[in-house]
């Protein structure tokens, strides 16, 4: 099959390869749609410690399409279903799955090689985190489903409530999703950004209150909070960002008793500074939220289905597979919120 691999930072190559055979309880998938992912961006830039263990590895996480051949043992599904899947799934024995935390399964097994002709997708996400589409829902849409994912878990852990006033800072294709649930959950939201697409999508995708151009205004800290009850701070603040100091930054925007949600990962090692009289005095909640679960997978594809998100207005253009390159190349240009990559 054609494949994109990752041989390193900065280092990926559209080749043939192998389709690796079947193991035990596993199911080869013909990819129909992929899209890339800001994950992606920064493990094509500088690696990830994580999600590539060995090189060359599979390249791309977000995919679906139709199930081409299943392993002997494999009853759940048949060639030609159509369907969607996760790219990990717990393990459902660990200190943490035992717990029901199964975002942090100390044995998650994760899956690359979306950017590719097939897939073979591992026997425990087949089982877990592998669904069967609705006949009415586009492969396209359905790609969707694992960034969507991370962002249902976090607005739910995150308690965004009708009538609060919720800041998103940083709307890539998280932030915007993450602003879009919050106003299906009621909120008054308010986003920020730099990038002209994106603080269109802010309008048009997410549908947010009001829309603040950091390139207009780089101090925001005034307008959020003259957007907020009494201007006394947001109830909620999510950082989308994943630089240190927009976490320090997204601190200062919310009320006494409000949520900072750090939602944007930032580089390994980093460190924030913040006013302790005002996290204790204030009793301001401080979170972090990471990944997704079976429970969450499921719940965006039924979001996506209900047609409540219109993930397909997050497509900057469509790219055939030998493309994948340049998407990389025009996502650090700031010139895309997603590729759709068709084989």
């Amino acid at each position: 099959m054609k494949a994109v691999l990752f041989y390193g930072p900065q280092n990926i190559k559209y080749e043939e390869t192998m389709i690796k055979p079947l193991q035990k309880g596993e199911v080869l998938i013909k990819i129909e749609s992929a899209l890339t992912c800001g994950t992606d961006v920064k493990t094509y830039r500088r690696g990830h410690p994580v999600l590539i263990k060995q090189v060359p590895s599979g390249f791309g996480h977000e995919f679906s399409g139709t199930v081409e051949k299943v392993a002997d043992d494999v009853t759940k599904f048949k060639p030609g279903d159509r369907v969607v899947a996760a790219n990990s799934a717990p393990c459902g024995e660990c200190f943490y799955c035992k717990r029901e935390e199964y975002n942090l399964c100390e044995n998650l097994d994760l899956l690359n090689g979306a950017y590719a002709e097939y897939i073979v997708v591992p026997a425990r996400i087949v089982e877990k985190n592998t669904l069967i589409l609705p006949d009415n829902l586009s492969f396209d849409k359905a790609a969707f489903c694992e960034p969507l994912a991370n962002v249902v878990h976090g607005v739910e852990r995150t308690e965004i409530k009708s009538g609060q006033t919720v800041g998103i800072i940083g709307i890539g294709p998280i932030g915007l999703m993450f602003a879009r649930l919050a106003k299906l959950k009621g909120a008054r939201v308010i986003a920020a950004g730099r990038n002209p697409m994106k603080l269109k999508l802010a309008e048009e995708f997410a549908h947010a209150d009001e829309v603040v151009d950091l390139i207009k205004y780089p101090n925001p800290e005034k307008i959020f909070k003259d957007f907020s009850d009494e201007g006394r701070g947001l109830d909620v603040v999510v950082e989308c960002v994943g630089l240190p100091e927009i976490w320090e930054r997204a601190f200062s925007c919310v009320r006494p008793g409000g949520t900072v949600h750090f939602f944007g990962g930032c580089k390994s090692g980093s460190t924030v500074t913040f006013d302790t009289t005002k996290m204790h005095y204030g009793d301001v909640k401080l979170m972090s939220v990471f990944h997704h679960t079976p429970k969450y997978f499921r719940e965006a594809l039924d979001l996506i289905a209900s047609g409540q998100i219109e993930v397909e207005k997050l497509i900057t253009d469509t790219l055939p597979l030998d493309k994948v390159e340049y998407a990389m190349q025009q996502h650090i240009e700031g010139k895309a919120i997603k590729f759709l990559i068709k084989p």
